[in-house]
């Protein structure tokens, strides 16, 4: 048997019944990844030497009647982990030789659960991308269509997952970094509620690994199928020791439904900043028809919504003033002066992204209040619904565009342009208040491209989006392997 799309459950469930070894498992993905990586470029740091080491032991182990979650199971692990002898250069070629002395406590997680790491996936330059490529290892391809980006940040996962290269992979989100690739290869992908998951070793190079809570950004799984992620999930969360002295695990509540019809869901396909295309509506609508036949309550209007286009501007200024706020003092009176220049009339996003770049802390503490209040209004939200359906970007995976100012960069929808980063404020929705969101593949574009929608959960009920996906699986169906160039067919016409 090959094991190369094997699920995660099935693969432990083989290797527990003694019907493969972690060496066999092992030594298949590594041959896959030699023969079939140079088209696509997921795996840019391989581990193949102590991958075979860990397989070993991991057989040896349950030789000895041990049994972990992950024992003996082939991963991969996003390029921006630190892992202790490989280079962590989150693409910055200044730092393609920084090793770090000790693995992120996530890489440590892994091996503790038994997981065989095989290396580590590409990533975009700092992580501050929709695309993965960078000058150290190149451009990671989309497995449906080379000449189409696999998404970002965690778009070498993403491939890795679509075509086979290990059942598992964790990434990290801070504007749909997992869910935007995963939406783009046609895999699962969950952001975990803001905070459930540690991330410390994490962290952009020189940086020392301490563990500081992030504002926005997350690390969580990535996977082939719903129950897998559950799977990944239950490994990674829970707060850093170094904060409580000693390791603890986190109980989770319950889903809060087993059935289809017994979810409340809004569904949502149109967002007041930029246009959503027709692909992406389709996926959207075989989501509200599935739930619709199964007798769920959905709703299309609500409220109770916190108001997307106050989200949006709210999520830009938290997230550009962050992602800036170490800038050399030249670039910052650079950048303060052609803010000075924008007219009070232009609210357009471009705008709030360049006054959030010299943002005061003042300036700062007021959008972080305004993010409180929508915290709220999401909790009074989540007393009457259990879900959003909704897009992650407007699009499905577009051309490659390496131009080096992304500033200059457009996305397409339906024919009409838009700033390339405008299609971040789908990802925003769930970011910004630190919800949970799990990224589920929907089907397929007439062009044959993947097409996947985010499931938004109420926070700390990371089990409620898990579940909502692992029952729409069942409906629609999950994830397929990339077909053959030339050989897409679309499952459902656009409108």
């Amino acid at each position: 048997m090959e094991w190369k799309f094997s699920t995660a459950e099935e693969t432990m469930s083989a290797l527990r019944a003694g019907e493969v070894t972690s060496v066999e498992l092992t030594d298949e993905v590594i041959a896959r990844i030699e023969r079939d990586d140079e088209a696509v470029n997921a795996i840019c740091v391989p581990d193949f030497d102590r991958a075979r080491a860990a397989a070993r032991d991991a057989d040896q182990a349950r030789a000895r009647g041990e049994d972990r979650p992950l024992l003996g199971l082939p991963v991969t692990v996003k390029e921006s982990y630190n892992m202790a002898g490989l280079p962590t250069t989150w693409g910055i070629p200044q730092y393609r030789d920084h090793l770090p002395a000790e693995d992120a406590v996530q890489v440590s997680r892994l091996k503790d659960a038994g997981a065989v790491l095989l290396g580590k996936t590409n990533v975009p330059l700092g992580l501050q991308d929709i695309q993965s490529f960078n000058e150290i290892y190149g451009t990671t391809n989309n497995p449906w269509d080379h000449s189409r980006t696999s998404g970002g940040s965690s778009g070498g996962s993403a491939a890795a997952l679509a075509v086979g290269f290990g059942s598992l992979s964790i990434g990290s989100d801070l504007a749909g970094s997992l869910r935007t690739p995963a939406h783009f290869c046609g895999v699962y992908a969950h952001k975990p509620t803001l905070g459930l998951a540690a991330h410390r070793g994490m962290v952009p190079p020189p940086s020392p690994a301490l563990p500081i809570e992030s504002e926005l950004a997350v690390v969580g799984p990535m996977a082939r199928t719903a129950r897998d992620l559950t799977l990944l999930l239950d490994v990674m969360a829970g707060p850093d020791p170094l904060t409580l002295g000693v390791a603890h695990e986190v109980t989770l509540p319950p889903a809060r439904h087993e059935r289809l019809r017994d979810f409340r869901v809004l569904v949502l396909d149109e967002h007041p900043f930029i246009a959503t295309g027709a692909a992406v509506r389709a996926g959207v609508r075989r989501v509200a028809d599935a739930l619709v036949d199964a007798g769920a309550r959905v709703e299309r209007h609500s409220p109770l919504l916190p108001d997307l286009a106050e989200a949006a501007v709210v999520y830009m200024q938290l997230l550009v003033s962050g992602s800036i706020a170490r800038f050399p003092i030249d670039a910052y009176e650079t950048l303060r002066a052609r803010a000075a220049e924008l007219s009070a009339d232009d609210q357009s996003l471009d705008a709030v992204r360049l006054r959030a770049m010299v943002f005061t802390h003042r300036d700062w503490l007021e959008t972080n209040s305004r993010r409180e209040l929508h915290r709220h209004r999401w909790r009074q939200f989540f007393a009457e619904f259990d879900a959003v359906v909704c897009p992650i970007t407007p699009t499905p995976a577009f051309p490659h565009d390496h131009h080096p100012d992304p500033l200059r960069r457009r996305v397409a929808v339906d024919g009409v342009e838009y700033p390339y980063f405008d299609q971040l404020v789908w990802a925003g929705v769930a970011t910004m208040p630190g919800l949970p969101a799990t990224a589920v593949p929907t089907g397929r574009s007439p062009e044959g491209l993947p097409v996947g929608v985010q499931l938004i959960g109420p926070m700390y009920e990371d089990r409620t989006p898990l579940r909502l996906a692992e029952l729409l699986e069942q409906e629609i169906g999950g994830f397929q392997a990339p077909a053959p160039a030339g050989a897409f067919t679309s499952e459902w016409p656009c409108p």
